[in-house]
């Protein structure tokens, strides 16, 4: 970790701190993974229940993103980082007086601000404290909050649950993200100029605005269109179309930033979505995919496999990508996911399903440090904020949409089926990316294969 010795006392004192606020919020918010599915049906849910409130995570998550990432930019990193770990110590406390489905839902909408609010915050303090020639290895090594938290958080919460029950695991839950908050507020953040550099030849237009009346409009049309069908198509009851008017139009108000963004935004934002859609059917349906194949595999073993792999990738890519270009891992991490998905959609052992978990985990590993890395290359401090939110948020709503909208269709086609879609989306990013990652098809081809400079990076970072 050599980038560390690079950077003076003060900066290397916060980032410490920010890691270690990291750990503590992403254990609290993994320790309910495993156990708020069982604790909605402890209080009467039924499965559809257990999905709505689940589902209902990435409506906050979604709503609030942009808002935040605008926060991050206008006023500070720190304090927006403050209130994702604020909600993730608030929330948790809800759900040990609320047993009633709809208020479930909504609180669950509420604890989605906090992933919208720290991943956005972090990612942005860490790019600004980087110095611009070693800004790949220094996220990468950052990045290892995620799935070293992800990795304990179940664990714990799952010990609690079984030994203690619920209500000591909601105040254990809250009680690291108030720890995470103690830490937070100790984060010191870098000035950032406000003034822009001299635009040249290469400088992409501003990123469009959308007119905020026309936006809501549209989106109320979409989501009401989305959950006509869902209502008339799978027979839902009105209490789920009504959701997914609600989701249908966040999704498709998110769809719409995404895609009338400039050209240095939009590709990356894209292939984040696609690759948030392969990711959401692994989360959603492995398990279940492991179940009715009759495989004898703890499902559990193709999650330490892939995070395993993934801590591997994130500390070698990044620095890597600082040396030999940000384009050649995001390729190779395309690459990854569609071979993962392929032997998933074709595995009948459980040597087959740990080599998919071990790929899967590798382009998770690459891809994600690495476009936040190419975003942080793309952009001004003072935007830096906004543009993070919109292309990781269209990762979050990949997985918004992929647990609907494929298992909507999973009864009729099966789950191989779902993955060999999964691997086909893949190979679609990867030809995306390949093609349009910059002005024109031998810019872009350079840039993928690591032959050629990004034109989109900002010369003065």
């Amino acid at each position: 970790m050599k980038v560390f010795g690079t950077l003076d006392r003060q900066r290397k004192r916060s980032l410490w701190v920010l890691f270690t606020s990291g750990l503590l919020f992403w254990a609290g918010m993994a320790s309910l993974l495993p156990t708020l599915p069982l604790y909605v049906q402890f209080v009467g849910g039924t499965e559809q229940q257990v999905g709505l409130v689940m589902g209902a995570f990435a409506i906050g998550l979604l709503a609030s993103r942009t808002r935040l990432g605008n926060l991050a930019d206008r006023r500070s990193r720190q304090l927006v980082l403050l209130i994702g770990v604020g909600v993730s110590a608030i929330a948790p406390l809800g759900y040990l007086f609320i047993q009633s489905i709809p208020w479930l839902i909504a609180l669950r909408a509420f604890h989605g601000i906090s992933i919208a609010a720290f991943t956005t915050a972090y990612s942005a303090l860490v790019a600004d404290s980087a110095p611009p020639d070693r800004r790949g290895e220094l996220i990468g090594y950052m990045s290892l909050v995620t799935p070293v938290g992800v990795a304990i958080g179940p664990a714990i919460g799952g010990f609690v649950q079984a030994g203690f029950g619920y209500p000591p695991l909601f105040l254990m839950a809250s009680v690291l993200g108030a720890l995470s908050f103690v830490g937070s507020l100790q984060v010191w953040e870098p000035p950032r100029s406000v003034d822009r550099p001299p635009a040249d030849k290469n400088a992409t237009p501003p990123d469009t605005q959308i007119g905020g009346i026309r936006l809501i409009a549209e989106s109320a049309i979409a989501g009401l269109a989305i959950a006509t069908l869902w209502w008339v198509g799978f027979g839902a009851s009105w209490g789920l179309a009504a959701f997914m008017m609600l989701q249908g139009g966040i999704v498709y108000s998110f769809l719409r930033q995404i895609f009338s963004s400039s050209d240095r935004l939009r590709i990356p934002s894209m292939v984040m979505l696609m690759v948030g859609t392969i990711f959401g059917t692994i989360a959603t349906f492995m398990p279940l995919f492991i179940g009715a194949t009759a495989i004898d595999f703890n499902p559990g073993w193709f999650y330490t496999a892939a995070a395993m792999s993934s801590f591997m990738m994130r500390l070698l890519a990044g620095k890597a990508s600082d040396r030999f270009g940000r384009g050649l891992f995001i390729s190779f991490g395309l690459v990854c996911y569609a071979l993962a998905m392929s032997v998933l959609a074709m595995a009948n052992s459980g040597t087959a399903l740990l080599f998919s978990g071990l790929l899967e985990g590798a382009a998770a590993g690459i891809l994600i440090p690495i476009v936040v890395a190419l975003m942080s290359d793309r952009s001004q401090p003072e935007e830096r904020g906004r543009l993070f939110a919109l292309c990781i948020g269209g990762f979050d709503l990949g997985i918004a949409v992929a647990g609907p909208l494929f298992g909507a269709i999973a009864p009729a086609i099966g789950f191989r089926n779902i993955f060999a879609i999964a691997a086909a989306i893949a190979v679609v990013a990867l030809l995306v990316f390949v093609r349009f990652n910059s002005k024109d098809l031998p810019h872009s081809l350079r840039f993928a294969l690591g032959r050629g400079r990004d034109i989109y990076a900002i010369s003065n970072k």
